[in-house]
């Protein structure tokens, strides 16, 4: 009998190799997602998304490739330690040139055309780039001006960085100001905690072809989510290794014992991110100790079944529960919407969704806020509020308040 038959699997279920029949959307990783499919959306998308060695960057980019619709090209970029002419020749190479006896302007001006070309012919083009961190300054300048290139209307690339966290170190570099303020969106994907990893473990074995019955049982979670951290490709290899010691002694399910055993074959010990001895990088868009500026009020059929407030940043919409405002209705896109808010207030723009954004009955593409503004989607509606303008109105009040106290003394 081998091992799949022992465990009644019809293929093995942790492979370190990416693939997308096995990705496991948690919320970090649906989060990822959104925001790479938003350069789809958006003109001028361009996105960094960064995440330790193994947190499922390159499987996540593979699963965002065989998902795109048929108006885009795209080109990806895995060899990154390449000079600026290099990296050129690459990007063209990717879109079918043969562009390896060019000077650079040329390179420029070819990629220039292309693009040009592909937005006459209604297509959307996008340039990704896996191991960004290995990208040198000179090369990421390249990129900056890549990112400038457009028509008389809109951007005509969209491009996303995936990295290690070493990409998020180069980018606070003063030398790349420039690029970092075309980037629209930042997300750092961390490690699984004890409840994700165990889903992830358990949809990998059912995805492999098992059914009834648990396969790790006990303490057996607990123990790899102290050796592996909850990084998905350690955690791969640990249990692999516990399945190939459980079968080697005939038993049917995992247990503590079986982990241990694996962990001592493998020479671990306790992974720094559950041992606290490594501090885990604070997500880029991690905003909870700012100042909230955006209140929305959530309406179905008139009545309230949600609120949330939101400092500066941009908020997703749509019925994905990866959503910030998640809306259950079949009238709201997967990814239907998004409120961007900066100093300067608070904007809806409508993410190419079925059925549309809509203020007093008329349908936006993207509108400038006021406090009071309702915003129809479906059946639901969202009221929208400025906090500031709240705010300023209360410390005008307690002004009067205070003069006319003063007056009466």
């Amino acid at each position: 009998m081998s091992y799949l038959e022992h465990f009644k699997l019809t293929e093995q279920p942790f492979r370190l190799t990416p693939d997308p029949d096995f990705v496991y959307w948690s919320k970090q990783h649906a989060r990822a997602k959104a925001y790479m499919e938003s350069t789809i959306w958006l003109a001028d998308g361009f996105v960094v998304i960064t995440g330790e060695i193994g947190s499922g960057k390159t499987t996540l980019l593979q699963t965002f490739l065989t998902e795109l619709p048929d108006d885009v090209v795209y080109a990806v970029v895995s060899q990154t330690q390449l000079t600026p002419t290099q990296f050129l020749q690459t990007v063209l190479a990717e879109f079918g040139f043969k562009p390896f006896n060019k000077r650079k302007v040329e390179l420029l001006d070819m990629l220039n055309m292309f693009l040009i070309e592909q937005y006459a012919n209604g297509k959307k083009v996008v340039l990704i780039v896996d191991e960004a961190q290995n990208l040198s300054k000179k090369v990421l300048e390249e990129v900056r001006m890549l990112s400038g290139i457009e028509t008389h209307k809109e951007k005509v690339l969209r491009i996303i960085l995936a990295g290690q966290p070493e990409l998020k170190d180069t980018l606070e570099s003063p030398s790349l100001k420039q690029l970092v303020q075309r980037v629209r969106l930042r997300f750092h994907i961390g490690p699984l905690d004890r409840r994700e990893m165990a889903e992830y473990v358990e949809h990998r074995l059912s995805v492999a072809g098992r059914g009834e019955g648990d396969v790790f049982v006990g303490e057996a979670y607990r123990a790899v989510h102290t050796y592996t951290g909850g990084v998905p490709r350690l955690v791969n290899t640990l249990c692999d290794t516990s399945l190939l010691i459980a079968y080697g002694d005939d038993k049917n399910q995992v247990s503590e014992r079986e982990v241990m055993s694996a962990v001592e074959e493998l020479g671990w010990k306790a992974h720094e991110y559950s041992s606290g001895e490594f501090k885990m990088p604070e997500l880029v868009h991690d905003t909870s100790k700012t100042e909230n500026l955006t209140h929305i009020e959530v309406l179905c059929r008139g009545e309230k079944i949600a609120e949330h407030n939101f400092p500066p940043g941009r908020v997703i919409i749509g019925r994905s529960p990866d959503n910030d405002i998640y809306i259950k209705s079949k009238f709201v896109s997967r990814h239907h919407a998004q409120l961007v808010t900066d100093e300067n207030g608070c904007t809806i723009e409508d993410l190419n969704s079925t059925n549309g954004v809509f203020l007093d009955d008329v349908r936006v593409k993207r509108h400038k806020l006021q406090t009071g503004d309702i915003i129809q989607l479906g059946i639901h509606e969202l009221v929208y509020a400025d906090l500031r303008a709240q705010q300023a109105e209360l410390e005008s009040d307690d002004d009067e308040d205070s003069v006319v106290t003063e007056h009466q003394a």
